[in-house]
């Protein structure tokens, strides 16, 4: 109870961050610009409307991740409104999570309208709409998950420019990580040591990309949707420990 009181209230803190909605408009207006972008196209138009607008989607969405996670712990310690929040009997644990499922709320409303708005433009322009979208769409919500526990893992023990600065590094880096592996295979022991642990140790963000199979109409198998989900989820499940661990250890005074 006491984590969802947290997390309404985050949500509702955060409704109200102009940034939120400089996003959130920069994010329709690309995806509504997919209308004049087909009357330069000649020909697989629908493709195009479903590649920005998936794009736009999760670009905006990490964004939105990013810049309003990092904030989630740093806010309330500029503001030493943490010292009364911690004086109060919530376990640090319980603070973070409800944080955290705060920004989740926050971030399920933004995607909402912009799958809305994305929807919207294919109607106007009677594109095709599929369950593989919806199943796409779905894994760049779970790759949210994961960013947002990133950015506030890193926010409990850095500050606010450094953790943005990190999380961004950890996006770049997850959608490369099976690039890197494959190069690594090309070099010396230590530098192969050094890019499988990447792979390993990071999130392996790709995953997330349902981009190609939708537009080219490529289904997944039940069984690869479902170990995609159980790793976006244990993946996001696990930063929340270790950022709860790393908070409950942090000295305040």
């Amino acid at each position: 109870m006491r984590v969802l009181s947290i997390a309404f209230n985050t949500f509702r803190e955060n409704i109200r961050e102009k940034l939120l909605y400089n996003l959130l408009i920069f994010a329709l207006l690309m995806i509504g610009s997919s209308i004049l972008l087909t009357r330069l196209t000649v020909g697989e138009w629908d493709r195009l409307i479903i590649n920005l607008g998936l794009s736009s989607i999760n670009f905006f969405g990490v964004l939105i991740a990013i810049f309003v996670g990092i904030s989630l712990v740093s806010k309330e310690i500029d503001k030493k409104t943490i010292y009364t929040i911690l004086s109060k009997p919530v376990p640090r644990y319980e603070f973070l999570l409800g944080k955290y499922l705060g920004l989740m709320i926050t971030l399920f409303v933004n995607t909402v309208v912009m799958v809305a708005g994305l929807l919207a433009v294919m109607a106007y322009l009677n594109a095709p709409v599929t369950l593989l979208l919806f199943e796409a769409l779905g894994f760049i919500f779970l790759e949210l998950m994961v960013i947002t526990a990133v950015a506030l893992l890193f926010s409990t023990f850095t500050s606010a420019t450094l953790s943005a600065i990190f999380t961004l590094a950890i996006y770049a880096v997850g959608h490369l990580s099976t690039d890197l592996k494959q190069f690594g295979a090309q070099m010396d022991s230590v530098g192969k040591a050094a890019l499988n642990a990447i792979y390993y140790v990071l999130p392996n963000l790709e995953r997330f990309n349902l981009k190609g199979q939708v537009i080219h109409h490529v289904k997944i198998s039940g069984t690869d949707v479902l170990l995609t989900t159980a790793y976006g989820l244990a993946y996001a499940g696990l930063l929340l420990v270790l950022a709860s661990i790393i908070f409950q250890r942090r000295d305040f005074q």
